[in-house]
């Protein structure tokens, strides 16, 4: 326990609280050697978050530990509340420790959808905060997204520490990655556990890739020969001329079309596109159009669509252990999937290892009645619920970690160490 952190009031820090994961904050204030911040947070009648702060922050160095729990929403409102009671309270300096960061999955624009984790950033920046430390982001570029320093810990120096002490013969081990995107992560533990390394392919899901985002505009109408044409029906009328000299690219009308927001002053512009469509027109029906003049206007060969192959691994894992590593577990299924796999391909015992357990809905029933065989989760996130539903996760305490960041923050202290031989991939 450091010596030179206080326990009495006169200690420049405050570490306070909301109701997400109270057990992880007691934990890290008693390594700190302070007593947990006196501050009530609470709901209104009315559902309003509400707070009181008990005791003076006044030029003092502000560490608000909140955690995302089944009840996200009221969390985040917690923190962000509890933030600015601080900054209107003249706290000297105001650091947010979360240890995951909510909405941190919703960080890409699929279709006409928002960006949430760049919205959860500026309001957390808004608010008051002046530091951010997390544990094993999402995407390691969600740091962008915040105008002020954010720490990305690693936790996979606690979870390789408990293969190694609690998996016995884990020298027989293969780390498996549950698709493709996960290969850096696992190849990184094989690496440090000196193991070899697998992949499940085909996972049964929607691939995102996949997903038109709709960001364009809707494609403009135009007139053709007086009358009020949609950019479907000239694709369609182009479509209709099938004679091998006279090809007409589909394509390349919408792929312009679709460059343009249906606005007044772009009018000219859809008429072009319309004496474009009916010159080509005309011109195949005088017969004047070869497969060599209309060669230049086949821009793109058509895309064959995508299919997902069946579920299979890549790589030896009959006779071995297998460790399925990942960063979050929310829903189960896929985990289950892979492990069924995996133990059709020989593996004689399955182990899932990731940061943060969610395990939303049905999540721990799933895997209770799965053929893994043990869970493997930081207690970044409360979920002793769920443990009573399945017996099979087994929590490593993060506690320490975050008590040594908030002791190097508030002494200024070097974050380097922390990251001592950790990689972009751990």
């Amino acid at each position: 326990m450091p010596s030179d952190i206080m326990s009495d009031e006169s200690s420049g820090m405050v570490v306070l609280t909301g109701n997400s994961h109270p057990k992880l904050a007691q934990l890290v204030s008693e390594r700190l050697g302070i007593k947990l911040g006196d501050a009530i947070v609470y709901n209104k009648p009315n559902r309003e978050t509400a707070v009181d702060i008990k005791q003076s922050v006044r030029g003092k160095h502000v560490y608000i530990l909140q955690s995302a729990s089944k009840d996200v929403n009221n969390n985040i409102m917690e923190m962000l509340i509890l933030m600015h009671a601080c900054k209107t309270s003249s706290a000297k300096t105001i650091t947010v420790i979360l240890p995951y960061l909510p909405y941190s999955k919703q960080c890409r624009m699929l279709r006409r959808s928002a960006i949430p984790m760049k919205l959860i950033a500026d309001m957390i920046c808004k608010s008051g905060a002046t530091r951010l430390v997390s544990l094993d982001l999402y995407r390691k570029e969600i740091q962008g997204f915040f105008s002020i320093p954010v720490d990305n810990l690693r936790a996979s120096p606690f979870l390789l520490a408990y293969i190694r002490e609690n998996i016995p013969d884990y020298k027989n081990a293969v780390v498996v990655a549950k698709s493709p995107g996960v290969m850096n992560k696992a190849t990184s533990y094989a690496d440090r556990l000196r193991l070899g390394v697998a992949v499940i392919h085909g996972e049964p899901k929607e691939c995102e890739s996949l997903v038109e985002d709709g960001r364009q505009s809707p494609p403009p109408s135009c007139h053709l020969s007086g009358r009020l044409f949609s950019t479907d029906q000239l694709i369609t009328s182009c479509s209709l001329i099938t004679d091998s000299k006279a090809r007409i690219n589909a394509y390349l009308l919408k792929s312009n079309l679709k460059k343009y927001s249906f606005d007044s002053d772009l009018l000219v512009l859809s008429q072009f596109f319309c004496s474009f469509v009916r010159f080509f027109i005309s011109e195949h029906r005088r017969g004047s159009l070869s497969t060599a003049s209309m060669a230049q206007y086949e821009l793109f060969p058509q895309q064959a669509a995508k299919e997902k192959p069946p579920l299979t691994v890549v790589g030896d894992v009959g006779g071995r252990i297998a460790i399925i590593v990942d960063d979050i577990i929310d829903e189960a299924q896929s985990f289950v999937a892979a492990a069924e796999v995996l133990k059709a391909r020989g593996a004689y015992k399955i182990y899932v290892i990731a940061t943060h357990g969610l395990l939303s809905a049905d999540a721990p029933a799933l895997l209770e009645e799965s053929s893994i065989d043990q869970v493997v989760v930081t207690n970044s996130v409360p979920h002793d619920m769920q443990k009573l539903r399945c017996h099979k996760i087994c929590t490593v305490d993060i506690s320490l970690m975050i008590s040594e960041a908030i002791r190097r923050i508030y002494h200024g202290e070097s974050m380097g160490q922390l990251f001592r031989d950790v990689t972009l991939d751990d």
